[in-house]
């Protein structure tokens, strides 16, 4: 049976506040072979979700450098999850965090934004922090930051996603302890 819970933004962003300048141990480092940004700013998501998805393909889950979901780590993929691309929802995606696009003045700690080029193609991913008035502060691997203001970046396009809840397994173990400590990943 699923359930609908508030998304723990707190938690997103003391994870993200943690391993900033660090790694969790129990995740693979991207930086050199494509880039750790997505992989972290999921790493950030799971703290305040608790959950991931399984399904094969379509869902968004990390289990091992090898054994991790296109979601997990692709920052397109990552945004059709997010967002629940009809492919994703009609293909069994039922269970982990959901959001919706929204525009910059709609983002909250523990959001995401994108960055994009010319081209329309995205490429960079990164965890809202905080504020400094209105302009999000982010935290990003890759290159490492922590609370570094949007407007810091050079892009051309840049698209807004704001977690709305997470969907669960009625009966789903708090993973949050074990994982800020990089002791385990939450039981799939």
């Amino acid at each position: 049976m699923i359930a609908y819970r508030a998304y723990d933004r707190e938690r997103a962003v003391a994870y993200a506040r943690r391993y900033a300048f660090s790694r969790n141990p129990l995740f693979y480092d991207f930086v050199g072979i494509g880039g750790d940004c997505t992989n972290f700013v999921s790493q950030s998501v799971l703290a305040g979700s608790c959950v991931m998805n399984t399904t094969p393909d379509f869902g968004w889950y990390y289990r091992s450098v090898n054994d991790r979901a296109p979601a997990w780590t692709g920052v397109d993929a990552f945004w059709r999850f997010m967002t629940e691309d009809p492919v994703f929802v009609a293909e069994g995606a039922t269970t982990g965090p959901f959001g919706r696009e929204v525009e910059q003045r709609g983002l909250e700690v523990g959001d995401v934004v994108q960055l994009g080029n010319s081209e329309g193609r995205f490429y960079h991913t990164l965890l809202v922090s905080g504020f400094d008035g209105e302009m999000p502060l982010l935290a990003a691997h890759t290159i490492d930051v922590l609370d570094r203001p949007l407007d810091d970046y050079s892009y051309t396009t840049a698209r807004f996603l704001h977690l709305v809840a997470v969907r669960v397994p009625v009966d789903i173990p708090d993973c949050y302890p074990a994982l800020i400590e990089g002791r385990a990943l939450p039981m799939a």
